[in-house]
């Protein structure tokens, strides 16, 4: 085509330099058209792709399984709205560029612990409402870029220890509506850089087992961090109140219990007590009665309620306040006593000056005064 359009008066020359350069063209274009096909990804079946994001879509789609021919170069990944229930541990193998992974909505009840081991650039992972009930603590050991983290709605009812070490930048991690009863403070301890933790509609037991993780929010809270609302359920006297609102005087007595534990181990046991006492053996004659060991149960201390204890304190600290205000009452008392009493005694004095200082308008005015008055 290109010979074609030669002029007729050209030499054979110029006609052959022109065919080896329209040649040349044609390889080159054709290596620039194979290379584009080869480097375009295959977007997965029924998924929709955008090459710009590089994003896969294939939400809604009620898939059972991850599709295989994902691309490798995926940084957004979705699905979310499936019927998935269990994934193998190769399911986002070779999906090293992954930034973002959304799996809510699904019925997921257990992940391998090595499902997520490529995902070394991962920085948001989406578990929210499935159906896991544990965790394992190496579960995201290789995402240390995680940054947000979302394992709400589940049947959670305890966090493994170990499970967040190595996720210095994790800002928000939610928790919320799970079957958590209590929390461990070392796990939450290298979450350095957390922003914001969701912990609400949790069943929490506001007792001795959650006073150390109430240390460790008192501490987020002071350093800038948000948190929800801990509703205590157990006991029956906290239930509805933020675990923050309790004061820690009502976990002292967890350090007694702790005291009591520890010495109870070294009690050398004895016989057992009964509150019946047995019937005393008849002596033989003509011996004396030997004295039989004591077999009656000790009396335990009682254990005073934790909001006796707390009465009592607020009403020693009551009377201390209220002495203290009647002090300052009565020394203010008496410094106006002692005010009003040194006013009058110089107004008297100054009447008395007034006459002889010869004031003949102060003389003038108590003539108006004595006449007004008859």
């Amino acid at each position: 085509m290109g010979l074609t359009m030669l002029a007729p008066g050209s030499s054979p020359e110029q006609r052959g330099r022109l065919a080896l350069q329209w040649r040349q063209v044609s390889w080159i274009t054709c290596w620039i058209a194979l290379y584009a096909v080869e480097a375009l990804p295959t977007c997965p079946f029924s998924c929709k792709c955008d090459s710009r994001s590089l994003e896969v879509d294939c939400s809604g789609l009620g898939l059972t399984a991850v599709p295989p021919d994902v691309p490798a170069a995926t940084r957004t990944l979705l699905l979310l709205n499936n019927k998935l229930s269990a994934l193998p541990s190769w399911a986002f193998a070779n999906l090293s560029s992954l930034q973002r992974l959304d799996l809510s909505n699904n019925f997921l009840d257990q992940l391998p612990h090595s499902i997520f081991g490529d995902l070394t650039n991962l920085t948001e992972l989406q578990l929210r409402n499935n159906s896991i009930r544990t965790l394992d603590r190496d579960l995201l050991r290789h995402s240390p870029l995680l940054r947000h983290l979302d394992l709400s709605i589940n049947g959670l009812a305890q966090l493994p220890p170990g499970l967040f070490d190595g996720l210095l930048a994790l800002r928000s991690l939610s928790l919320r509506s799970n079957r958590l009863q209590n929390l461990d403070r070392l796990t939450f301890e290298p979450l350095a850089n957390l922003q914001l933790l969701q912990v609400g509609d949790n069943p929490w037991e506001c007792d001795c087992n959650l006073r150390d993780f109430k240390h460790w929010m008192e501490w987020f809270s002071y350093r800038g961090g948000r948190l929800d609302q801990l509703a205590c359920t157990l006991p029956k006297e906290l239930r509805g109140k933020d675990m923050r609102m309790v004061p820690m005087e009502m976990f002292n007595y967890c350090s007694q219990l702790e005291d009591e534990n520890s010495s109870a181990g070294l009690d050398i046991p004895g016989p057992p007590c009964t509150k019946a006492s047995p019937e005393p053996a008849k002596p033989k004659p003509g011996a004396e009665p030997e004295p039989e060991p004591s077999t009656a149960c000790p009396q335990k201390q009682r254990h005073r309620p934790v909001s006796v204890r707390r009465a009592m304190g607020t009403v020693i600290i009551a009377g201390v306040v209220c002495g203290i205000v009647c002090i300052m009452m009565v020394v203010a008392a008496a410094y106006g006593c002692i005010y009003a009493s040194l006013m009058a005694k110089y107004h008297r004095e100054l009447k008395k000056r007034q006459p002889l200082m010869g004031d003949p308008e102060g003389e003038h005015e108590d003539q108006k005064q004595i006449s007004s008055v008859a």
